[in-house]
This record gives structure tokens, sequence and C-alpha cells, in this order.
């Protein structure tokens, strides 16, 4: 079912025609003008945060495609314009490009939905649509706990409508398996050499937290892995004493915000603490320093650690947020419907409640600037005809899919 609505600030995301849509000149002011947490901690270099508003935003316009939906974690679009919706609770759903929500998928393998656990992200290997394989990863109930699992499996669709997963099949398991209810990551992105990288989180709690400075942890990491799961042989820890093969980067606090950019490069964004989320360009083999290194505090409103933001050896972020934005989702924006948008990052706002767009220059963020959609941002996709698509997550367990155009 699709609605119609413009957006403007402060309305609420409903099916009734707002007036008019958002278009504001604010250059030079910040989004963010809040009181950082971290009291006393300076950016390393000029704009690595708080960057001012491009001069001009484009009048945005929503459409709702779909609602009802299960509380709902990922979305990726097929080739003839359907999306595949991952559910937390464990289901794979089919979503037509006129809003209808297919029944359950079978074969999906069972998910601790437990906390932040669940089916997580999916993606479509690079030959889909001759192979019909698809990726996804979930957390895994496992003896003595759960962990970030991947799988692969084809989807089969039968006339009628009904789907289902054949030849389901764990191919990476991020060890140690651990009995915690948080920071999983985590999502799949593959690169232009049909690599495919893996972000996970460091699972929240203070025994845990340090092995995302332990290579031989898999808490805390990007991987990068072929399709069935093995290490790249050309990963920078190949051959090294203990180390895991399949890790790309470590001191990583929970991924969940990755895309390639126009190069076919990788870029994340992950959690802060209160404060301290960050974007990066993973490297091969470098350190980003969480917990060591951060921006933000402790949700106690102690320091982390001995309160440094940086340390020799460590990466410094692109960009870092303090307060928080919540980023979940992700992707470089090369459509043509929102030139305005051309080059840029759309990263979810589960707390801004919203779209964060980054305008990019070189390697540093030039502008920022902030779409409000008064919901939580789980997930955000381009969709082939250059619009966004924007899955939304309700503390109460219901989704919603919305389709932003230029008004």
């Amino acid at each position: 079912m699709r609605s119609h609505l413009l957006l403007s600030t402060g309305l609420l995301l409903c099916t009734v025609l707002a007036a008019p849509a958002l278009s504001q000149s604010s250059g030079g002011t910040p989004v963010e003008t809040r009181k950082a947490n971290g009291a006393g901690q300076k950016p390393a270099f000029e704009g690595q945060t708080r960057a001012a508003q491009p001069e001009a935003r484009p009048e945005i316009k929503v459409d709702i495609v779909a609602d009802d939906l299960p509380k709902a974690w990922a979305m990726e679009f097929l080739p003839d314009g359907r999306m595949l919706v991952t559910a937390k609770e464990g289901t794979l759903h089919i979503v037509s490009e006129e809003g209808d929500v297919g029944t359950a998928i079978s074969g999906v393998p069972d998910v601790d939905a437990s906390g932040q656990g669940g089916l997580l992200d999916v993606a479509l290997a690079p030959d889909f649509e001759t192979s019909r394989m698809i990726f996804f990863s979930f957390s895994e109930p496992r003896d003595g706990g759960n962990g970030t699992s991947v799988a692969s499996a084809k989807l089969v669709e039968a006339e009628g409508g009904a789907a289902a997963l054949e030849g389901t099949k764990v191919i990476f398991r991020q060890m140690p398996t651990y009995d915690g209810d948080k920071h999983y990551g985590s999502r799949l992105v593959f690169g232009p050499q049909n690599e495919l990288y893996v972000t996970v989180g460091e699972r929240s709690d203070p025994e845990t937290r340090v092995q995302a400075q332990d290579i031989s942890s898999g808490f805390g990491k990007v991987f990068r892995i072929d399709i069935e799961g093995k290490a790249l042989a050309d990963n920078p820890f190949i051959g090294k004493d203990g180390a895991l093969p399949e890790i790309l980067s470590y001191g990583h606090r929970n991924l969940q915000a990755a895309a390639l950019d126009g190069q076919g490069r990788l870029w994340t964004v992950e959690h802060g603490p209160k404060g301290g989320d960050e974007l990066n360009r993973p490297e091969a083999g470098k350190n980003y320093g969480w917990p060591k290194v951060t921006y933000g505090i402790d949700y106690s409103g102690d320091k982390i650690g001995e309160g440094i933001t940086a340390l020799e050896g460590t990466e410094q972020p692109v960009y870092y947020w303090d307060p928080v934005i919540g980023p979940s989702g992700m992707v470089y924006y090369d459509g043509k419907a929102i030139p305005e948008w051309k080059d840029t990052f759309l990263i979810g706002g589960l707390v801004t409640q919203g779209l964060v767009v980054l305008h990019m220059e070189g390697d540093r963020v030039k502008f920022e600037e902030h779409v409000p959609l008064d919901a939580r941002i789980r997930d955000v996709k381009v969709a082939p005809d250059g619009s966004v698509y924007a899955l939304t997550e309700s503390r109460r367990g219901a989704s919603t899919i919305i389709r932003l155009t230029k008004a």
C-alpha cells in the first residue's frame, strides 16, 4: 500500500498530506549544536566533527511503500524491483513494488532474537541473476551462548508466490561464542572483486570489548572472506601466529553501517558509546582504536579506559558524532533522482530518527545534512530509479518502508 506525504521539519511520519517539504539554506551552521558528552575532547583535525550544512538542501517527498511489517532489520533490492526484507524475529520476506508483504520464506535457520539479536543483514550474490544465491547474517544460537554468523542459500520461488531457501549453509562464524545479547554488528557488503566484507561488534560487555584489540578474537572486527567463507590470500594477517586470517581491520565497537564508495572502497559507520559514533574507511591491518581510544564517554558517565582520543598506532575516524546519531544502514548515493545528493553517503539514524547525509570532498566530510523522518531508520538503499528507500523500526515492533524522492 502506498501513501503520500511531503516532508518538513518536525512533522510526524503519517499518511496525511503535509505542507511544504524540507527546503532550507543554512550554509555555515552545523546540524548539531548541543553540548558534547566528551567534555574537553577536541577533534584531531578541522572538519572531523560538526561539519556545516550545505547551502541548499533538496525538497523531499515521502511515500509510504509498505507498512505493518514485522520488526525489520535490513532490506535488499532484487533485480526486478521487489525487495528482500529481514525481520528480527527470524523471518525473511519478499515485498512487492506495490508494497505487498509475502509470507515468510522457508529455510531460514533458527536465530537468537533476544536483545539486539535476530535475523540481521541480507545481500545478493554478485551473480544472483544466474545463481539465485543470497547471503545473510544472524545471531546464531550455540552451545554456551551465541554469535554472529553468515549463511548462504539459494532463493527459489514457485508459482503462486511461495518462496524457499535451499541448501542453506553457514559459511562463517564469529568466534568465540559468547553468552550475551548485544553488539552483533552486522553488515554484509560485496566488493568489486566479489570479496565479502562482514562487520561485527565486540559484544558490548567490559570483558569482551577489550578483545576488539586482540587479533586472535573475532570481536570488534571487519572480516574479508570469499563466498565460501574462507580468508582471502592477500588479507593482512595471513600467516601471522595466532591471528584470525579473515580479519581486515580491528579495534571496532559495533558496526551496523557499511557501503562501498564510487571507487569500490569500503566505508563503515560504527556505534560509539555515549558520543563517539565513527565514520571510517577500514584499511588492511589497521587498528581503529576501540576501546583504548574513543570520543565520547561510557553510558555511566565514566571515561572509557584512560579517556584518550588519540594514540600512536591507531587510526583517527574520518568523522565522528558527539552526541550520537545511532547509525544503522548506509548507502553511497550515485543516482540521478536527487542530484543534490550525488556522491554522498546516506546513513540511517536510530537516534536522530531520519537520514544523515554526508557530502564528501575527497576522503573528508565537507557538509552534513539531516533529513528528519520522526522514525528510527534501520536501513537505507537506493532503488534502480534513483529514489531512496528507508526501513523504519518501531520500538513497539512494527516496521515501514518509505520512499524518498525530490519533490
